[in-house]
């Protein structure tokens, strides 16, 4: 289990209104599986999605992640909590349009003071898994949507985090680029990574593992016969 939410919800207030965005949930995610977050657009999965990411605080309730309590820590500490355990992985991509395909792939590492040689070998072997090694030296311009998005998976796998998150990863992609895309975050899961995936798409329940379901701030585990396993 890498993370465990217990009882937490989080609300928001604009002026004297009270806005529930999640309501009280009680969750586990485990290594080696990919869960799927799914729901409409305003349902309460990307709060989820936040929480787990140690992006925002509870409201109320207790929230883990790799065993620490993420409702004691200061800004910084969750800071140092979301880069040396999470990745990210965002619809629009996030990457830097001056730099190279590389060159993003080497920004997590350059971020946390690794030296130069060892910095390297790791974004070769991230470049490597995700297929990208000849793409490398291409700006992001130059790169298609699936290619954009695998090497944003690089940029997430290289600083070796069990935690996994993706927030729409292929809502920009044409239907072969989602296959590559959602083929590369299972593998990562089936070998022992923490992936979870927001979407609103249904074809994607056959990569998961498990499925939860978000509306209106609630969720709901499935246990969906549609889905399919890979294994």
């Amino acid at each position: 289990m890498i993370v465990r939410l217990e009882g937490v919800s989080k609300e928001y207030r604009l002026g004297d209104q009270r806005i529930l965005a999640l309501d009280k949930t009680d969750l586990v995610m485990n290594l080696g599986e990919l869960l799927l977050i799914i729901g409409p657009s305003g349902s309460g999965k990307t709060t989820l999605l936040s929480l787990i990411g140690c992006v925002i605080y509870p409201s109320t309730g207790k929230l883990w992640v790799n065993d620490t309590l993420v409702n004691d820590l200061n800004q910084n500490q969750l800071a140092a909590l979301r880069l040396n355990n999470i990745g990210f992985v965002f619809q629009n991509f996030n990457l830097l349009a001056p730099l190279t395909a590389e060159q993003n792939v080497l920004m997590p590492l350059t971020l946390k003071g690794m030296n130069k040689k060892e910095a390297q070998q790791k974004v070769n072997e991230a470049l490597h898994l995700v297929g990208m090694e000849d793409r490398r030296k291409n700006l992001p311009k130059e790169l298609s949507g699936g290619q954009q998005q695998r090497i944003a998976i690089a940029r997430a796998l290289v600083s070796e985090p069990k935690l996994f998150l993706c927030d729409e990863p292929t809502a920009s992609l044409d239907k072969d680029s989602m296959h590559v895309v959602m083929n590369e975050l299972r593998s990562l899961a089936d070998k022992g990574k923490a992936v979870a995936v927001v979407t609103h798409d249904p074809r994607l329940r056959e990569y998961a593992h498990r499925i939860v379901e978000v509306n209106n701030g609630i969720v709901t585990e499935t246990n969906d016969s549609s889905k399919l396993s890979l294994s």
